[in-house]
């Protein structure tokens, strides 16, 4: 097992910025990716960042490339979204993740095996 601890949430205004936070304990050797996705009120839990853990290759959402950047310290096990330019479509709950292998794909939800409890990021305009 892998738990999944994310902080770092709050409310900023638009234009301002905010880094998440996630780290992970347990079983890390089992670690392959991870990833962060968000979920706004009423809409469906999407990807937004993703990082291979072996050799940090990144992915990202059209809506946040640019803006957002994901990156690891393998020395404490974390991982963390720094957020840019935030805009007020970007509140959500934001969940970190965790896959133990890569099964085709880092940015559908399903593919990934842990999940923290979630953070709010509320965007004020």
């Amino acid at each position: 097992q892998v738990q999944l601890v994310e902080s770092g949430g709050g409310l900023v205004q638009a234009g301002g910025s905010l880094r998440l936070s996630c780290a992970a304990s347990g079983r890390t050797f089992n670690v392959y990716a991870m990833g962060w996705f968000r979920q706004a009120p009423g809409k469906e839990r999407e990807f937004v960042a993703g990082i291979r853990w072996s050799d940090g290759s990144t992915y990202y959402a059209d809506s946040v490339k640019g803006r957002f950047t994901i990156s690891r310290d393998n020395a404490k096990n974390t991982v963390y979204l720094q957020m840019n330019s935030l805009k007020p479509g970007d509140t959500a709950v934001y969940y970190c993740a965790a896959a133990r292998s890569y099964r085709g794909t880092y940015y559908a939800d399903t593919k990934y095996d842990y999940w923290g409890q979630g953070t709010q990021v509320t965007v004020s305009s």
